[in-house]
């Protein structure tokens, strides 16, 4: 995989815990996250997962917590089946949500490393721009 950077940001208006519980808390997740279901203990070394379905097709992801700086930095390692790649650590990508703000607006700023090309990190800025709206419809409306 060549190192092309898919970026999204959001500007949410809740404090950086609510939006920090929106981003580990699993029924939360599965809110805005087209209800995969997430598992792991959020301790930095284990694995997570992220069960769900799409396009009428279940799935299962994977990866490994790297970070969790609450309520600040939280990075991931992500693989996906569906893309065709082989389980390699090539076939990884590293996922960073960072948070800031005050007074009561959080952004949230989104980087996935790992693209094969500049066309495959807009694709997937666009569809991580869309998760990040729905976080903060999800926050907003709770």
């Amino acid at each position: 995989m060549a190192n092309h950077v898919a970026r999204a940001e959001v500007d949410i208006d809740a404090d950086r815990d609510a939006v920090w519980q929106a981003l580990t808390d699993p029924p939360k997740v599965a809110d805005w996250m087209m209800g995969a279901k997430v598992s792991t203990d959020w301790q930095v070394g284990s694995p997570i997962t992220w069960q769900g379905e799409m396009d009428g097709k279940a799935y299962e992801d994977k990866g490994e917590v790297l970070a969790v700086e609450k309520p600040d930095r939280l990075s991931v390692t992500h693989y996906s089946p569906l893309m065709g790649e082989a389980d390699a650590p090539e076939n990884y990508h590293t996922i960073v949500y960072e948070l800031w703000g005050d007074d009561g607006t959080t952004t949230v700023s989104l980087t996935q490393d790992g693209n094969d090309s500049a066309e495959q990190a807009e694709q997937f800025s666009a569809n991580w721009q869309g998760m990040l709206e729905s976080l903060k419809g999800s926050v907003e409306s709770a």
